[in-house]
């Protein structure tokens, strides 16, 4: 398993009618891309960082998360969404330790 997350702020102001479609138009595309499991959009509370959502989802294994990457609707969403409308990101990919 592999959990696949990013972190981000927006360009749009907060609360705005963008901001909203932007949110609205990734879980919609990106949560249908096959292989895309347990898809969350979260709002950042933390005072230690400016970053403002988090999106969270998970893949079976590698081969999943590669087809994901790859598919033409998550290429599409980068070139045309995310590069556009995203000021600053960090993305943090996890599997399970194994152990314990």
């Amino acid at each position: 398993m592999i959990r696949h997350t990013v972190v981000f702020t927006l360009k749009h102001p907060p609360h705005s009618l963008e901001e909203k479609r932007f949110l609205v138009d990734a879980k919609k595309i990106l949560s249908a891309i096959r292989g895309v499991t347990h898809f969350e959009q979260l709002r950042q509370v933390s005072p230690k960082n400016d970053y403002q959502f988090g999106f969270s989802m998970e893949f079976a294994d590698q081969a999943a998360y590669t087809r994901y990457n790859d598919h033409p609707d998550h290429v599409a969403f980068v070139r045309d969404r995310w590069i556009p409308e995203v000021a600053t990101f960090m993305e943090i990919d996890y599997v399970p330790l194994g152990w314990g």
